[in-house]
């Protein structure tokens, strides 16, 4: 019999992982399309079995049409890990026509499938660089909200806010914001990945100046940056102004 590490899913993956892992086996969340008619089209994935009389690892692509779980047999595998043969199964699965990479919707501004995959990925909260900063926050002993509006008529929200210290933490993607250290322009759509970014960058230094007039203190962390040395920062500067009378934090 084939090891289990060849096909079997790893014990206690939960769904966003397995979704993940047929992400990257396939090549991205929209190369896994079927297409279902009428211009729409179901996400499917594959699922790896072994039969004890053939021995043999066999993958099927499934997909749910209309409330009902679809499946089409792809073809036999034999990789060392379940990870070569869910690749080795997409490769089939689309050189014989079952799946597609599904078309850009009408009016995005992704100047490829791949790129729309990598923008619909972009988590817009609770990224790996704010939980890690959190953390060390939460080490520190200090207590915060997240994901809020500092200025309530401002529609900015920070993804770490000290109320009574009116101090507002954002934490950037290098690429989304223009890391001048890590920034590498895009080679496709250039012209408009770059417009994209200037535009990030125009907002983000419009919020600071809102908030800055409101009497606020903005601190920006990039992604890159070591979460412990950056959360230092922040509480030095929490408890700076919560030592500070009210009056001297509001604006002139």
């Amino acid at each position: 019999m084939p090891p289990d590490r060849a096909w079997k899913p790893r014990v206690g993956m939960t769904r966003d992982a397995r979704a993940a892992e047929q992400d990257r086996a396939a090549g991205s969340r929209l190369t896994r399309a079927v297409e279902i008619g009428e211009g729409r089209y179901a996400r499917a994935s594959i699922a790896l079995r072994v039969y004890r009389r053939t021995r043999r690892i066999r993958a099927y692509l499934r997909w749910s049409q209309e409330g009902d779980t679809r499946e089409q047999y792809v073809g036999e595998v034999d990789a060392g890990t379940r990870a070569a043969n869910l690749a080795k199964a997409w490769e089939m699965a689309h050189a014989a026509g079952y799946v597609t990479t599904e078309p850009l919707p009408p009016g995005s501004w992704a100047s490829s499938p791949a790129s729309r995959a990598v923008m619909s990925a972009n988590k817009g909260r609770d990224t790996k660089p704010e939980m890690l900063l959190r953390s060390a926050l939460h080490r520190h002993g200090l207590r915060y909200r997240v994901g809020v509006r500092p200025l309530s008529n401002l529609r900015r929200t920070a993804d770490v806010v000290f109320t009574k210290a009116r101090v507002a933490v954002f934490v950037d993607g290098c690429y989304w914001h223009g890391c001048p250290e890590h920034l590498r322009p895009a080679k496709t759509g250039a012209a408009f990945w770059h417009d994209k970014i200037a535009g990030n960058r125009a907002r983000d230094a419009e919020t600071n100046e809102a908030l800055r007039a409101a009497g606020w203190l903005v601190i920006r962390v990039w992604e890159h940056e070591d979460p412990e040395l950056a959360a230092q920062n922040v509480a030095e500067a929490v408890q700076s102004r919560q030592h500070t009378p009210p009056s001297a934090n509001a604006p002139d």
